[in-house]
């Protein structure tokens, strides 16, 4: 090993190793993105009763 690699190796200063860190959280960014946008896309369910009916309120449950 040169000089130049123990240092890399001693201070955790590789430069494939930080660019594939980089890399990794970029990818997880860029998934977290797509994540949000496709919940942002889908429609948003309303108060809904049973068998997805809208539950309104008649006049005896108002009371």
């Amino acid at each position: 090993m040169t000089s130049t690699k123990q240092e890399y190796a001693m201070f955790g200063t590789d430069p494939d190793f930080i660019l594939s860190l980089h890399r990794a959280h970029a990818a997880e960014l860029r998934a977290e993105a797509a994540a949000d946008r496709l919940a942002r896309s889908l429609p948003r369910r309303g108060a809904r009763g049973w068998f997805g009916r809208r539950h309104q309120a008649r006049d005896d449950d108002r009371r």
